[in-house]
């Protein structure tokens, strides 16, 4: 039996980071064009841009998760699909330098998902090719691959039905779940969710996706709590950016702040590493308050580097002297 296995999305990242692109801040102009963040940045069509950097390195939820538990010590699997190809080979060869065991399926005419990663100036946008990443169905699934103590499920556009599959399977032989559901996964609303909601034991969403999820405006953070546990039996994690994390039990709130992240170059895949850090450290110590430090820390670790998972911590680096102190604040929920 695995201590825990991933379920989700495999892909190769390619990186590229440029200075040469213009940033466009006209918020009514850009909204109006579908823009809705008010932000974006512009390359001159038909030339070329030139490149500072590039890198080439694997993603997708069910890795960047995998490298995070391996690295914490556990007995690690990731169960996802990719293609017949060099990415698809690139990302077994990940999960054999990681130690991760590989429940891999190859797609017979997919190729392996791809992302190209444009960062500028600290920010970053993603061009996402799915391919063969999203093809996960049910008959990858062996039962006898679907046993470990914990699982953590990143579906991105997997279908539903597949996810749900999984999930009771995997609860029938009495693994803890976790799920970080995406923006398509929530985009179904909460009766649809429900049969994916009431199995898992933590949940994760940022503010604005517990707002879509709610109906509730993501300033009233209690009340999108007393919501959200209608909805999950078990823990709410809610993620901030850089204002930190906030989490429910169902009658305490934990607030938190972030450890000092000013070497900051690559935000790509700090939710994958603030979530499979939480459970990491649910792992290590079922407590809630450690649990948040280990994934502030990890994520935190992640951003400094280029890459989803390459700043992954390993257990020795936790705690360690830069991770020594996190602000916590607690406080019923009701109150």
């Amino acid at each position: 039996m695995y201590d825990v296995i991933t379920i989700g999305t495999a892909t190769r990242d390619i990186f590229f980071g440029t200075h040469d692109v213009k940033r466009l801040k006209d918020a009514r102009h850009l909204k109006s064009l579908g823009f809705v963040r008010g932000e974006a940045v512009c390359l001159p069509l038909g030339g070329k841009t030139e490149a500072d950097e590039f890198y080439a390195t694997t993603g997708g939820g069910a890795v960047n998760a995998a490298v995070t538990f391996a690295r914490q010590g556990f007995k690690t699997a990731a169960l996802v699909k990719i293609g017949n190809d060099e990415s698809g080979r690139a990302i077994r060869e990940r999960f054999r330098a990681e130690g991760i065991a590989s429940l891999a399926v190859t797609h017979p005419t997919e190729p392996t998902g791809h992302s190209v990663i444009l960062l500028a100036g600290g920010d970053r946008s993603i061009l996402t090719y799915r391919g063969a990443a999203e093809e996960l169905r049910e008959r990858d699934m062996r039962p006898a691959h679907l046993k470990a103590k914990w699982a953590y499920i990143a579906p991105s556009n997997i279908p539903f039905a597949v996810m749900r599959a999984a999930a009771t399977v995997l609860k029938q032989g009495g693994t803890r779940i976790a799920l970080n559901p995406s923006r398509a996964y929530l985009e179904l609303g909460a009766e649809k969710l429900k049969p994916l909601l009431n199995k898992a034991d933590v949940v994760f969403v940022n503010e604005e996706e517990a707002s879509l999820l709610t109906g509730i405006p993501y300033g009233k953070g209690k009340a999108i709590f007393r919501a959200l546990d209608e909805m999950v039996r078990g823990i709410v994690v809610m993620t901030r950016g850089r204002a930190g994390a906030a989490l429910s039990d169902g009658s305490f709130v934990y607030r938190t702040g972030i450890y000092a992240d000013s070497g900051a170059v690559d935000r790509t895949g700090a939710g994958d590493a603030f979530g499979a850090g939480f459970v990491a450290g649910l792992m290590a110590a079922e407590d809630v308050t450690h649990a948040l430090k280990l994934a502030s820390a990890n994520a935190a670790a992640v951003v400094a580097h280029i890459g989803a998972s390459e700043g992954a911590l390993r257990a020795r680096e936790f705690p360690g002297r830069r991770f020594t102190y996190l602000d916590l604040d607690i406080e019923p929920l009701l109150s």
